[in-house]
């Protein structure tokens, strides 16, 4: 008899998923912090680096329609990448500001 031990139970994988989260401001809510507004109004190519620094990205995914989807799925954001895209062309200078006071927020409450 080989005295090796039986195993009872397998092993299971568990998967993490962030959790469910919303934005902590609105797109057009730039009064909320007029500095980043303002940034991003007269240096938007500032702001974008500012936010792919802040996140740890390429300079150029802070001023490209990828930064949105990376920070969105990132915090459990609902969305979708379609959104994303519309969002940048139609409002690209609102959702870079939206993006920074979100970071800043998050920053502020130790979840960033």
């Amino acid at each position: 008899m080989n005295p090796q031990g039986v195993v009872m139970q397998q092993p299971q994988v568990v998967v993490v998923q962030p959790e469910k989260s919303h934005w902590q401001t609105g797109l057009c809510d730039c009064f909320s912090d007029c500095g980043v507004c303002l940034c991003g109004t007269f240096c938007c190519l500032c702001l974008g680096c500012q936010v792919a620094s802040d996140m740890n990205e390429c300079f150029l995914c802070g001023i490209t329609c990828t930064i949105r989807p990376v920070y969105r799925t990132r915090y459990g954001i609902p969305g979708s990448i379609f959104g994303d895209f519309c969002t940048f062309v139609w409002c690209h200078v609102c959702s870079l500001c939206q993006i920074k006071r979100d970071i800043n927020k998050r920053r502020e409450q130790g979840i960033f």
